[in-house]
């Protein structure tokens, strides 16, 4: 059992949050100085990619340590191939609460499992859904909504949105729990920056849109890709947007990051005035990235483009980690996350766990990895198979039932030219179709079958 000497853990998993949307990943103009401190005091991992672009299926990786097709949640509640993962798994939740750790959470949790995080391992659990009968009971009106695109919320102060509700009962669990004597685990999911994002003033007028650069990503023209993307545009009516009309939407996007942040620094604080910053590790990371524009799209479906892989991971453990450091190493963030939890609990990782202590990671002490995986099986537009590998240079993507990907993100960082067809990267489509089918083979992915397998080897796909 863990004594109260065990290292305390605080794990901040926010929702649908871009790699490149910190200041310290280099955003012209998006102000994070609370993130930016942590990276500054921790470890800035600039590699880290999220096992599925999804809410439901990424959180029960983080749970579980395993992929998609392993637990079983493959989408999210209200659609056709929706279930929970597989309740007979192991969870890091459970394997620290029988390491003796005092467990809370606040915020997101979206079915996926059943039950709620305390069926699962966690003493406390406070909903994201209760803040909206907090703002009731003091007699602030609902948020306006104008769908996915984002306002201003005039009625109430940034003191009063659902971040800072989420912080506040954050820091209400680090002292309740600083005052036992077990170590923690505490997790705040807040549900933002998803769009449709609505921060109060001043943070809806930081960043006016006219003064907002495209993303690399934005002028695409779609050739040569699969048909989905185009039609992923018409069902959220925006094709044929120009930067001007998403501007709006992506204004809204950094000012709610921008009070996310505030609110980060909050949790800093309190942890440095209740003397626990130096025996805790704290994580930043989140479920996955947002198109909000790029590619001209909206959300993130039936996509794999870094715009909804690659997110933003900072990791800050004194003595442990080093301060100011980046790591350019692949990390598979949940399944990893998941892993490095269990060891820093001391605990031996289940059997099950796929991922790696990203402690051992960065500090060289595990091989770095050639290449990072991705896989997405489909939301409410309906089931779509993908599967991604990725390297320094290369990037592949098989849609199952679509045209192929393949980008050279050397020359192309965007992914705006799929050279897939291209027979001058043949042998490049070749070695990655082969490094794809090994690691589907490697976690029993049944989407490598006595079909698809010599579809892939062969060159029968394009």
């Amino acid at each position: 059992m863990a004594g109260m000497s065990a290292p305390n853990m605080l794990l901040i998993h926010s929702d649908q949050h871009r790699f490149d949307c910190l200041g310290v990943n280099g955003h012209p103009l998006l102000r994070t100085p609370n993130l930016d401190r942590l990276a500054a005091e921790g470890v800035n991992c600039t590699h880290a990619f999220t096992p599925t672009p999804i809410c439901s299926p990424e959180r029960a990786c983080l749970l579980t340590g395993q992929w998609p097709t392993q637990h079983g949640c493959v989408s999210i509640p209200n659609t056709e191939i929706y279930h929970p993962a597989d309740p007979s798994r192991p969870t890091v939740s459970r394997c620290l609460r029988e390491a003796g750790y005092t467990l809370g959470m606040v915020g997101k949790f979206h079915a996926e499992v059943v039950g709620t995080p305390v069926d699962h391992g966690f003493q406390t659990f406070i909903p994201d859904g209760a803040y909206a009968r907090w703002r009731q009971e003091r007699g602030l009106p609902p948020a306006p909504s104008n769908g996915y695109f984002g306002e201003v919320d005039p009625h109430i102060t940034p003191e009063q949105s659902r971040l800072a509700w989420g912080a506040d009962h954050a820091i209400a669990l680090l002292t309740a729990f600083a005052a036992g004597d077990r170590p923690f685990f505490i997790r705040w999911d807040p549900s933002e920056p998803h769009l449709s994002c609505r921060p109060p003033e001043p943070y809806a007028s930081h960043y006016p849109p006219e003064a907002i650069p495209p993303w690399p990503s934005f002028a695409d023209t779609l050739e040569g890709k699969p048909y989905i993307q185009a039609q992923q545009r018409r069902t959220w009516k925006v094709d044929g947007w120009s930067w001007e009309q998403w501007a709006p939407t992506v204004s809204m996007y950094l000012g709610e990051i921008a009070l996310l942040d505030a609110q980060v620094g909050r949790l800093l604080d309190a942890l440095d005035a209740l003397g626990l910053a130096d025996n805790t590790l704290v994580v930043y990371s989140t479920d996955h990235g947002d198109l909000c524009g790029g590619h001209g799209m909206l959300d993130k479906h039936f996509v794999l483009y870094d715009d909804v892989m690659r997110v933003p991971l900072i990791a800050r453990f004194p003595g442990r980690l080093p301060a100011g450091a980046v790591c350019e190493a692949f990390i598979s963030h949940a399944l990893d996350l998941a892993a490095t939890f269990c060891a820093v609990a001391g605990v031996t990782p289940p059997a099950t766990f796929m991922g790696r202590d990203l402690v051992g990671t960065v500090r060289g002490e595990i091989a770095a990895r050639p290449d990072i995986f991705g896989m997405w099986q489909g939301g409410q537009f309906g089931a779509y198979s993908q599967r991604m590998v990725r390297d320094r240079r290369w990037k592949y993507v098989w849609n199952c039932t679509a045209e192929d990907e393949l980008y050279d993100l050397q020359s192309d960082p965007g992914e705006l030219r799929n050279r897939a067809r291209d027979p001058h990267c043949r042998a490049e489509l070749d070695r990655l179709r082969a490094r794809l089918v090994a690691w589907m083979e490697s976690i029993g992915d049944p989407l490598c079958n006595l079909w698809t397998r010599p579809q892939l080897l062969e060159g029968l796909t394009y």
